[in-house]
């Protein structure tokens, strides 16, 4: 006997075999991580009506937009830039003095928060109810942007004004390393007591400065962090600008925490060249087979070290280094002690880069990287766990 179907039912039957065939289809859409600056429609709200100064330079982007253009599109009363090392537009050398100036695109102020004038005064921050610090940051205790961020959120908390980290990621957001920074040697490469790389965002930092009280008056800072979205500290970023005149590109981060201790040494790590921070090398021991010759670069390095040499060394461009690698240091120091030629000529700026004087006292002992790593884990321990309570992202 034939079976006839009504219209009716052949519609019911053909939806749900298309209901069942497109649940075994894999319909997951990856998700995009968005910076705390694209995300306007969280903080654009709390700065109606407010004036506002801002710690920026070239890597503060709203996608293709300079956060300072995006504020004033979005009619918010911008009164104030604070500049950090290397300027507002990211064109100054290294140590550098950062002028006061007008911006010529938008006429708002500039003031230097980099040299003498670390800390804005008093009477600057009281024409301001709110203070955005968005910069782009590689995640080394040593670069100088976290320094900046302390003495801003110091002056916020003495003045009553609020604070606001617009977070970004860490680049070497998966490695916690290095020795913890002691009392004694502090100083603007080195001003909090965490280790050298210490596995944060600023705006995670941000909260652990005002939580551990880091700062003068820290329990009155009101401060205020926009969090990353769909963000993990291990994940690939490629920052879509460089963070600074010498670190051009991923590898060149990469290698910043290993490498920056050479900037106490004879050895060059490349200023000067197209790939700083990239290269190492000298012109009277050969550390590899690799030549190269820094020049001038205003803007970049205006006077590198062994400027107009040609230097022999090794081109780390393609290299697999990353976290914090003694090893390449630990080599040269031995070169350069075997040919008679002294290697630590500024000790006590590698003594403020690593944050105590014991990791140079145990390169010169003759102790292995291995040896001078197991020194620190107690201490790296404590940190992690002192760190918990400020994390905005899952740890590791």
């Amino acid at each position: 006997m034939t079976r006839t179907f009504s219209t009716k039912t052949l519609v019911v039957f053909c939806l749900v075999f298309i209901a069942s065939a497109c649940s075994t289809i894999d319909t997951h859409v990856p998700v995009t991580m968005q910076v705390g600056a694209e995300q306007g429609e969280r903080y654009l709200p709390l700065l109606k009506n407010k004036k506002v100064g801002l710690v920026v330079n070239q890597s503060s982007l709203v996608h293709d937009q300079h956060l300072l253009d995006y504020l004033l599109a979005n009619k918010i009363n911008v009164l104030r830039i604070f500049a950090p090392e290397h300027g507002f537009r990211g064109d100054y050398d290294a140590g550098a003095h950062v002028k006061n100036a007008i911006d010529a695109k938008t006429g708002v102020a500039i003031s230097s928060i980099y040299g003498k004038h670390k800390k804005p005064s008093p009477e600057l921050m009281d024409e301001l109810d709110v203070v955005i610090f968005d910069i782009q940051d590689v995640g080394v205790r040593f670069y100088t942007f976290i320094s900046s961020m302390h003495y801003m959120m110091e002056a916020a908390a003495e003045s009553g004004t609020q604070f606001m980290v617009l977070d970004r990621p860490n680049p070497n957001g998966s490695f916690v390393d290095g020795p913890i920074l002691e009392p004694d040697f502090q100083s603007f490469v080195g001003i909090h007591p965490i280790p050298i790389l210490h596995g944060m965002t600023l705006a995670e930092l941000a909260r652990m400065i005002k939580g551990e009280g880091w700062i003068n008056q820290a329990e009155s800072l009101n401060l205020v962090t926009i969090a990353n979205k769909h963000y993990q500290r291990d994940m690939p970023y490629e920052l879509p600008v460089a963070p600074s005149p010498n670190l051009p590109n991923r590898q060149s981060i990469q290698l910043y925490p290993s490498l920056c201790f050479f900037e106490a040494t004879p050895v060059s790590i490349g200023r000067g060249t197209d790939f700083p921070f990239q290269v190492m090398g000298h012109d009277m021991i050969s550390l590899g087979d690799f030549e190269f010759t820094p020049v001038s670069k205003p803007g970049s390095a205006l006077h590198p070290k062994l400027e107009n040499q040609l230097l022999f060394g090794t081109d780390l461009r393609a290299s697999a280094i990353q976290g914090l690698d003694l090893s390449l240091f630990i080599q040269a120091f031995s070169q350069f002690k075997k040919a008679g030629f002294g290697f630590f000529e500024r000790p006590d700026f590698m003594d403020k880069l690593a944050g105590t004087d014991s990791l140079r006292l145990a390169i010169q002992q003759g102790q292995t990287a291995k040896q001078i790593k197991a020194a620190w884990q107690t201490d790296l321990l404590t940190f992690k766990q002192q760190r918990k309570p400020y994390l905005l992202y899952p740890d590791y």
